[in-house]
């Protein structure tokens, strides 16, 4: 094998080539090899500045390191497109092309069957490859999708060159067989595309940390009886065989239970009034009314007989005689009531 070598690498692939028959494939490779050596051609990069490998669906341009990268992107930005535009309004239906590409630098070696080899260029196939170039180029409506690697966006790209629009690269990690690559996409990100996981961020999750707020865990008693202490010492178990605590603290006692409501006290016997106007029908109230249909009465308040034999000149139930005079008929002192206890209101 020969000592390996510094070149740029420019890998281009066609879009569902093993999707075509024999004839349409044919003629895609042919597409391929003038849209690629018109795009160089019009870069200014001489044929004898480039070595090609041809792997069928895709080609591998390695250009000499004399030639200056941004003089290689440009031409891909820009060129690229606009080749593969003039080929494709002239091709029919089934001879469409649609462009994979990927721009990359690195060391590569030719072995003793002239098959180029080398780590760097391992990795710019896999770029070229994964599933993330795969859908941005099936999602964007232009016919060509660039990723470079990461060695030319920290030399090239991010450095504003004329012709590199560094702004519309974007920073996406591609899942591949041997793990993430870092890479750089000219244009947006695919929303279908599957982007690896960052390096570390599959590893187990962490362990939950228990609130300090909830209910700290019971301690479990020994063989001896004994349970830790809140600070490292013992305490007695259930059993009362086991030593005083030895801790300088207690373990706190949970919130004691809320006391139930007292039972209400049940109302009064008798009649209540809570509101409104209640009003009475028929003779509710027997016997003398003195002072009770207005103003204010206070104390007890007796109506009719109450207790007693009735007054001489009455009948059992209070009422006076139909003949009685009306000295019968006026109330009698035990009836008045005394003073300074309540209004008389009309009769």
């Amino acid at each position: 094998m020969n000592d390996p070598v510094n070149r740029t690498m420019l890998l281009v692939d066609i879009e569902k080539f093993s999707d075509r028959d024999d004839v349409e494939q044919a003629f895609l490779r042919r597409m391929l090899y003038d849209v690629v050596d018109r795009t160089m051609e019009r870069a200014g990069i001489d044929e004898t500045l480039r070595l090609r490998a041809d792997q069928g669906d895709s080609v591998m341009e390695f250009i000499d390191p004399n030639v200056p990268v941004p003089q290689v992107l440009r031409s891909v930005i820009s060129e690229l497109p606009a080749q593969l535009k003039a080929v494709n309004r002239m091709a029919s239906r089934g001879a469409q092309m649609r462009l994979r590409t990927v721009v990359a630098s690195g060391f590569i070696a030719l072995d003793e069957r002239g098959v180029w080899v080398g780590g760097d260029l391992n990795h710019a196939c896999r770029l070229l490859d994964a599933d993330l170039l795969r859908a941005a180029l099936r999602e964007r409506p232009g016919d060509v999708a660039l990723c470079v690697s990461q060695s030319v966006w920290t030399g090239i790209v991010r450095h504003h060159h004329l012709g590199i629009p560094a702004e519309e690269f974007h920073e996406v990690t591609l899942a591949s067989k041997n793990g993430p690559l870092p890479a750089w996409l000219l244009g947006p990100v695919p929303a279908s595309g599957q982007a690896a996981p960052s390096p570390g961020a599959s590893g187990p999750a962490p362990t939950p940390v228990p609130d300090a707020s909830g209910p700290a865990p019971t301690p479990v008693p020994d063989a001896s009886g004994e349970r830790p202490g809140p600070a490292g010492g013992t305490e007695a178990g259930p059993s009362g065989g086991g030593s005083a605590s030895t801790s300088t603290s207690a373990p706190a006692a949970g919130p004691a239970p809320a006391a139930a409501p007292a039972p209400a006290a049940p109302p009064p016997v008798g009649i209540h009034f809570t509101g409104g106007a209640p009003a009475f029908g028929g003779s509710l109230v027997m016997g003398n009314q003195h002072g009770v249909s207005g103003g204010r009465v206070d104390g007890d308040v007796v109506m009719g007989s109450v207790g007693g034999p009735p007054r001489p000149g009455r009948a059992a139930d209070g009422h006076a005689p139909a003949d009685a005079t009306p000295e019968q008929d006026a109330p009698s002192p035990d009836d008045r009531q005394p003073p300074g206890t309540g209004e008389a209101g009309p009769r």
